[in-house]
């Protein structure tokens, strides 16, 4: 259970090397979380991060060989997750994959593994944490969505439907928890300077994985449902989304 302040004391990565996700595990640590696993490809980094996590404070650390494609293994995995934990308070799902878009235009194969990775899988294991939320009676599931779902351009649609599919999903999925207990939370960051982000030219609002963590400790503590990163993206994209389509793509194009 959540400690007297309120604050996660057990935590669930999926995308457990996610530079969002361990800045935000850091500063959980510091507010007294005690037990995480992180689920991720990679097992030599993901012992990385849990050296890390131990170093800050947090008593256990386990993980657990995670593969979005592999839908038919995940409600596996999220019941030996939660049976490790015993209680759940808070589930982080930060997979992903950004893509290059000229290239997914010629490779309609790669544009459906970066769907099937960014919904599809977001959407098997956001059911199958949901289920055992739900049994459990509380806890917080975070999604990390991104701006470009609010409305894809034409530099990024592929990308940016992908994350608006999820975006919808985890929105939707809130209102079925209601009344569970369990709550959902999607996070929309604008460009965030990250590993996957090197090399690209950053865009207005740019942010850093410790500003994103820090919006959404501040949206854990206010009982938000969603959470923008740098907040003033709320209003950007509000008018943005009201754009006339020629005016919206000229922007795009600059």
């Amino acid at each position: 259970m959540n400690d007297a302040q309120g604050s996660p004391q057990t935590v669930l990565v999926f995308g457990g090397t996610s530079e969002i996700a361990q800045s935000l595990l850091r500063r959980l640590a510091a507010r007294r979380a005690h037990t995480v696993v992180l689920a991720g490809r990679d097992p030599v980094a993901l012992e990385a991060v849990a050296t890390q996590l131990r170093v800050v404070g947090v008593t256990t650390v386990d993980t657990m060989a995670f593969e979005a494609t592999d839908t038919g293994s995940h409600g596996r995995l999220v019941d030996d997750a939660f049976d490790r934990l015993g209680d759940v308070d808070l589930t982080l799902v930060a997979f992903g994959a950004l893509g290059d878009q000229a290239a997914l235009e010629l490779d309609p194969a790669a544009a459906a593994r970066l769907a099937a990775v960014n919904y599809v899988a977001a959407v098997s294991v956001g059911l199958a944490v949901a289920a055992r939320l739900r049994a459990q009676g509380h806890g917080n599931l975070v999604a990390l969505s991104s701006v470009a779902a609010e409305r894809p351009r034409r530099s990024n649609f592929v990308y940016g439907s992908s994350k608006a599919g999820m975006d919808a999903f985890f929105r939707g999925l809130a209102d079925a928890l209601r009344g569970s207990g369990a709550r959902v939370m999607v996070v929309r960051p604008g460009f965030v300077h990250t590993r996957m982000t090197a090399g690209m030219t950053p865009q207005p609002f740019a942010t850093t994985p410790d500003a994103v963590a820090e919006a959404i400790v501040r949206g854990l503590e206010t009982g938000a449902e969603t959470v923008w990163a740098p907040p003033v993206l709320r209003w950007v994209m509000t008018v943005l989304r009201h754009l006339p389509a020629p005016i919206f793509r000229r922007l795009d194009q600059r």
